[in-house]
């Protein structure tokens, strides 16, 4: 009876373990289908603390591989349908914008929330790098899903099997919140690794002070302000020269333009959003004598003692521009991550 009972409770052990294995084996099988998941290198933004807060929005973190994917679309004329690239008016020698172009340069516009010169696009890098998708390239995504390649990248980055113009503006935004330029002469002078020239302090000095005022509208750190200023360019409108306006239709924004950074102001010619000056020296010399008058002519060009401009020395002059040219960055004109890959 007991050795009954012993192999009956054998052969019940034998088939429930035989049972809990096979119960085992199908989610293996199952798992063994399915594409394994590509892990991604989270990527941060280091900036100095006198740079405003980041924020990175939710739904498009930072990845190395993302950064990369948004470079190579950057450098590539598919985004096109006439053989041009975003590179094509944004050249890295020329701080990413084109000599002989009134493009605004493509600098720490990760902090910007108003874009292009007269702020047709306002909200976030999203934001504007759809309206390029969509408007300014009006990109062929067909082209893109054609390209196996791409399809690789996006599936790696974004997880989707059909690209999208949104995954192609999200992709662009990472590498746009890359390009952070931070390690001018003026940025060691400011974290106290690198002294300035007699000429550059003396500049410095203008520039931030009433003497100069220019650092109402260039705020220290970024060197901009996110806004928009009637310079005095202009005393009478038509075209362009309407500037916001053209946008708002508010009579209160004519004239009025994007102040752009004034980081790697040196390499950025020409100056204006109508490239109508060519040197820092005619850029200095407009703000000291050139200033035209007009109903919306920012109230800090006519501030008390500065009616008919600033009244700046030769030699003053020549100490604002040397300031500005401590602004140069080449740690970021060559980063190789923003290089063409």
């Amino acid at each position: 009876m007991f050795l009954r009972l012993f192999k009956i409770t054998s052969c019940v052990f034998v088939t429930c373990v035989f049972f809990l294995s096979c119960k085992k084996e199908n989610p293996v099988k199952q798992n063994s289908e399915v594409t394994p998941s590509v892990s991604l290198t989270p990527y941060e933004i280091k900036y100095p603390y006198y740079f405003p807060k980041l924020i990175i929005p939710e739904n498009n973190p930072l990845t190395i591989e993302g950064i990369n994917l948004g470079r190579s679309l950057y450098y590539d004329t598919i985004l096109s349908n006439n053989g041009l690239s975003c590179s094509s008016c944004h050249n890295s020698t020329n701080a990413f914008t084109t000599y002989s172009s009134n493009s605004l340069a493509h600098i720490n516009l990760a902090w910007n929330s108003h874009f292009l010169w007269n702020g047709k696009i306002s909200g976030t890098m999203e934001d504007i790098m759809t309206f390029e998708v969509e408007d300014f390239f009006n990109t062929n995504i067909a082209k893109l899903n054609n390209s196996s390649f791409y399809k690789s990248e996006f599936k790696k980055v974004y997880k989707v099997d059909e690209i999208s113009s949104k995954n192609v503006a999200f992709a662009l935004s990472q590498f746009f919140r890359a390009m952070v330029s931070k390690n001018s002469l003026c940025d060691k002078f400011f974290l106290h690794t690198a002294n300035l020239t007699t000429s550059q302090m003396n500049g410095f000095n203008i520039f931030t002070t009433e003497r100069g005022d220019c650092f109402h509208c260039h705020s220290i750190g970024l060197f901009a302000d996110n806004s928009f200023h009637n310079i005095g360019l202009d005393s009478t409108f038509s075209g362009v020269n309407l500037g916001r306006y053209n946008f708002t239709l508010n009579k209160n924004d004519i004239g009025l333009f994007k102040t752009p950074t004034l980081r790697n102001i040196e390499l950025t010619a020409p100056y204006m959003h109508d490239g109508r000056f060519q040197t820092l020296e005619e850029v200095v010399e407009h703000y000291n004598s050139g200033v035209k008058h007009s109903l919306t002519l920012d109230p800090i060009m006519t501030k008390p003692g500065k009616l008919y401009g600033l009244g700046l020395s030769p030699i003053e002059k020549q100490d604002l521009v040397n300031f500005l040219k401590t602004l140069t960055d080449t740690s970021f004109t060559q980063n190789p991550m923003l290089q063409k890959p």
